[in-house]
Protein backbone atom coordinates (compact mmCIF):
# COMPACT_ATOMS: atom_id res chain seq x y z
CA UNK A 1 0.00 0.00 0.00
CA UNK A 2 1.10 3.56 -0.58
CA UNK A 3 1.18 5.29 2.77
CA UNK A 4 0.93 9.01 3.27
CA UNK A 5 0.16 11.49 5.98
CA UNK A 6 -2.11 14.43 5.27
CA UNK A 7 -1.73 16.75 8.28
CA UNK A 8 -3.90 19.63 9.42
CA UNK A 9 -2.83 21.72 12.43
CA UNK A 10 -5.59 23.91 13.85
CA UNK A 11 -4.40 26.61 16.25
CA UNK A 12 -7.44 28.66 17.29
CA UNK A 13 -7.20 32.38 17.91
CA UNK A 14 -9.80 34.96 18.87
CA UNK A 15 -10.34 36.00 15.26
CA UNK A 16 -9.60 32.93 13.17
CA UNK A 17 -8.49 29.34 13.13
CA UNK A 18 -5.31 28.81 11.16
CA UNK A 19 -5.02 25.47 9.36
CA UNK A 20 -1.60 24.37 8.24
CA UNK A 21 -2.14 21.61 5.69
CA UNK A 22 0.85 19.44 4.89
CA UNK A 23 1.01 16.72 2.25
CA UNK A 24 3.48 14.06 3.36
CA UNK A 25 2.16 11.59 0.81
CA UNK A 26 4.39 10.16 -1.88
CA UNK A 27 1.91 11.44 -4.48
CA UNK A 28 -0.11 14.58 -5.19
CA UNK A 29 -3.32 15.23 -3.28
CA UNK A 30 -5.84 18.06 -3.54
CA UNK A 31 -6.72 19.47 -0.12
CA UNK A 32 -10.21 20.90 0.36
CA UNK A 33 -12.22 22.64 3.05
CA UNK A 34 -15.69 24.15 3.32
CA UNK A 35 -18.01 25.67 5.91
CA UNK A 36 -21.72 26.45 5.72
CA UNK A 37 -21.94 29.17 8.35
CA UNK A 38 -20.78 31.33 6.68
CA UNK A 39 -20.51 29.62 3.31
CA UNK A 40 -16.84 29.54 2.47
CA UNK A 41 -14.24 27.14 1.21
CA UNK A 42 -11.10 26.54 -0.76
CA UNK A 43 -8.75 24.00 -2.20
CA UNK A 44 -5.23 23.59 -3.43
CA UNK A 45 -3.01 21.10 -5.20
CA UNK A 46 -0.31 19.81 -2.89
CA UNK A 47 2.56 17.84 -4.30
CA UNK A 48 4.45 15.54 -1.97
CA UNK A 49 6.03 17.55 0.84
CA UNK A 50 4.17 20.78 0.10
CA UNK A 51 2.09 22.70 2.65
CA UNK A 52 -0.74 25.24 2.55
CA UNK A 53 -1.99 27.60 5.29
CA UNK A 54 -5.55 28.93 5.51
CA UNK A 55 -7.52 30.95 8.08
CA UNK A 56 -11.12 30.16 9.04
CA UNK A 57 -13.20 32.55 11.12
CA UNK A 58 -13.92 31.69 14.74
CA UNK A 59 -17.58 30.70 15.11
CA UNK A 60 -17.68 28.93 11.76
CA UNK A 61 -20.06 25.98 11.56
CA UNK A 62 -20.55 23.02 9.26
CA UNK A 63 -16.81 22.78 8.69
CA UNK A 64 -15.33 19.92 6.69
CA UNK A 65 -11.79 19.03 5.71
CA UNK A 66 -11.16 16.24 3.24
CA UNK A 67 -8.60 14.90 0.83
CA UNK A 68 -9.43 14.65 -2.87
CA UNK A 69 -7.67 11.87 -4.74
CA UNK A 70 -7.24 10.87 -8.37
CA UNK A 71 -7.72 14.43 -9.63
CA UNK A 72 -7.00 15.94 -13.02
CA UNK A 73 -4.04 18.29 -13.20
CA UNK A 74 -6.25 21.37 -12.67
CA UNK A 75 -8.20 19.83 -9.78
CA UNK A 76 -11.52 20.16 -11.64
CA UNK A 77 -12.26 16.45 -11.70
CA UNK A 78 -11.37 13.89 -9.01
CA UNK A 79 -12.13 10.22 -8.34
CA UNK A 80 -13.02 10.98 -4.71
CA UNK A 81 -14.12 14.14 -2.93
CA UNK A 82 -14.64 16.11 -6.14
CA UNK A 83 -16.23 19.57 -5.85
CA UNK A 84 -15.98 20.51 -9.55
CA UNK A 85 -13.28 23.13 -9.11
CA UNK A 86 -9.82 23.55 -7.66
CA UNK A 87 -10.91 25.94 -4.90
CA UNK A 88 -14.00 24.32 -3.44
CA UNK A 89 -16.91 26.57 -2.44
CA UNK A 90 -19.05 23.69 -1.18
CA UNK A 91 -18.81 20.10 -0.06
CA UNK A 92 -17.19 17.38 -2.12
CA UNK A 93 -18.85 14.41 -3.76
CA UNK A 94 -18.86 10.97 -2.17
CA UNK A 95 -16.98 8.88 -1.45
CA UNK A 96 -14.82 10.84 0.97
CA UNK A 97 -13.88 10.49 4.62
CA UNK A 98 -14.68 13.71 6.48
CA UNK A 99 -13.11 15.54 9.39
CA UNK A 100 -15.94 17.79 10.57
CA UNK A 101 -15.91 20.71 13.01
CA UNK A 102 -17.81 23.68 14.36
CA UNK A 103 -15.78 26.27 16.28
CA UNK A 104 -16.62 28.30 19.40
CA UNK A 105 -20.18 27.09 19.79
CA UNK A 106 -22.22 26.36 22.96
CA UNK A 107 -20.31 27.51 26.04
CA UNK A 108 -17.40 28.35 23.73
CA UNK A 109 -16.81 24.69 22.89
CA UNK A 110 -15.55 23.22 19.65
CA UNK A 111 -17.40 20.19 18.30
CA UNK A 112 -15.64 17.73 16.03
CA UNK A 113 -16.16 14.29 14.53
CA UNK A 114 -15.16 11.90 11.77
CA UNK A 115 -17.87 10.85 9.35
CA UNK A 116 -18.34 7.92 6.97
CA UNK A 117 -21.83 9.14 6.06
CA UNK A 118 -20.35 10.16 2.68
CA UNK A 119 -18.33 6.96 2.45
CA UNK A 120 -14.57 6.49 2.77
CA UNK A 121 -11.51 7.26 0.69
CA UNK A 122 -8.65 7.74 3.20
CA UNK A 123 -8.08 7.03 6.87
CA UNK A 124 -8.22 9.92 9.33
CA UNK A 125 -6.82 10.57 12.79
CA UNK A 126 -8.41 13.69 14.32
CA UNK A 127 -6.68 14.51 17.62
CA UNK A 128 -6.47 17.60 19.82
CA UNK A 129 -2.90 18.59 20.58
CA UNK A 130 -3.89 20.76 23.58
CA UNK A 131 -6.80 20.91 26.02
CA UNK A 132 -6.65 17.33 27.31
CA UNK A 133 -9.44 16.05 25.03
CA UNK A 134 -9.43 12.60 23.50
CA UNK A 135 -8.66 12.09 19.85
CA UNK A 136 -10.57 9.96 17.36
CA UNK A 137 -9.50 7.76 14.49
CA UNK A 138 -10.97 5.98 11.50
CA UNK A 139 -8.24 4.00 9.80
CA UNK A 140 -9.14 0.57 8.44
CA UNK A 141 -9.00 -1.41 5.24
CA UNK A 142 -12.44 -0.17 4.25
CA UNK A 143 -11.60 0.32 0.58
CA UNK A 144 -10.15 -3.17 0.27
CA UNK A 145 -13.01 -4.82 2.16
CA UNK A 146 -15.80 -2.65 0.74
CA UNK A 147 -19.03 -4.56 -0.06
CA UNK A 148 -19.42 -5.11 -3.79
CA UNK A 149 -22.52 -2.90 -3.98
CA UNK A 150 -20.65 0.08 -2.52
CA UNK A 151 -17.37 -0.11 -4.39
CA UNK A 152 -16.25 3.00 -6.25
CA UNK A 153 -13.02 4.03 -7.96
CA UNK A 154 -10.61 5.06 -5.20
CA UNK A 155 -13.06 4.57 -2.35
CA UNK A 156 -16.07 2.93 -0.73
CA UNK A 157 -19.45 4.63 -1.19
CA UNK A 158 -22.11 5.15 1.43
CA UNK A 159 -25.38 3.27 0.79
CA UNK A 160 -27.47 6.46 0.50
CA UNK A 161 -25.42 7.54 -2.52
CA UNK A 162 -25.83 4.13 -4.14
CA UNK A 163 -29.47 3.30 -3.36
CA UNK A 164 -31.06 6.67 -2.46
CA UNK A 165 -33.78 5.10 -0.29
CA UNK A 166 -35.18 6.40 3.04
CA UNK A 167 -33.81 3.32 4.78
CA UNK A 168 -30.26 4.41 4.02
CA UNK A 169 -30.68 8.19 3.69
CA UNK A 170 -32.91 8.68 6.77
CA UNK A 171 -35.18 11.02 4.78
CA UNK A 172 -38.50 9.68 6.06
CA UNK A 173 -38.36 9.99 9.84
CA UNK A 174 -36.06 8.12 12.22
CA UNK A 175 -33.96 5.30 10.86
CA UNK A 176 -31.68 2.72 12.40
CA UNK A 177 -28.45 0.95 11.52
CA UNK A 178 -28.26 -1.39 8.54
CA UNK A 179 -25.82 -4.09 7.50
CA UNK A 180 -23.99 -1.48 5.44
CA UNK A 181 -23.71 1.04 8.28
CA UNK A 182 -22.54 -1.75 10.58
CA UNK A 183 -19.78 -2.50 8.07
CA UNK A 184 -18.41 1.03 8.63
CA UNK A 185 -19.17 1.13 12.36
CA UNK A 186 -17.39 -2.14 13.13
CA UNK A 187 -14.23 -0.83 11.50
CA UNK A 188 -14.50 2.78 12.73
CA UNK A 189 -16.47 2.88 16.01
CA UNK A 190 -15.53 6.54 16.63
CA UNK A 191 -17.06 7.72 13.34
CA UNK A 192 -20.57 8.43 12.12
CA UNK A 193 -21.75 5.52 9.99
CA UNK A 194 -25.21 6.76 8.90
CA UNK A 195 -27.10 10.10 9.13
CA UNK A 196 -28.85 9.37 12.45
CA UNK A 197 -26.06 7.45 14.13
CA UNK A 198 -26.62 7.21 17.88
CA UNK A 199 -25.03 10.15 19.66
CA UNK A 200 -24.65 7.92 22.73
CA UNK A 201 -21.90 6.12 20.81
CA UNK A 202 -19.77 9.28 21.25
CA UNK A 203 -19.52 10.11 17.57
CA UNK A 204 -19.46 13.85 18.38
CA UNK A 205 -16.64 15.10 20.58
CA UNK A 206 -16.01 18.41 22.30
CA UNK A 207 -13.02 20.51 23.28
CA UNK A 208 -12.84 24.01 24.74
CA UNK A 209 -12.51 26.81 22.23
CA UNK A 210 -8.86 27.54 21.69
CA UNK A 211 -7.86 23.88 21.40
CA UNK A 212 -5.34 22.94 18.71
CA UNK A 213 -5.87 19.89 16.52
CA UNK A 214 -4.07 17.59 14.14
CA UNK A 215 -5.87 15.67 11.43
CA UNK A 216 -3.77 13.03 9.72
CA UNK A 217 -5.07 11.17 6.69
CA UNK A 218 -3.52 8.29 4.83
CA UNK A 219 -4.87 5.87 2.23
CA UNK A 220 -4.82 2.16 2.99
CA UNK A 221 -4.65 -0.68 0.50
Amino acid sequence: ALLCFFLFLLPLSINAATFQIVNSCSFTVWAAWATTGPQAGGGNQLNSGQSWTININAGSTGGRIWARTGCSSDGRGCQTGDCGMLRCQGYGRAPNTLAEFSLNQNNNNDFFDISNVDGYNVGIDFSPTTGGCRGIRCAANIVGECPAQLRAPGGCNNPCTVFGTPQYCCTNGPCGPTDFSRFFKTRCPDAYSYPQDDRNSMVVFTCPGGTNYSVTSWPLK
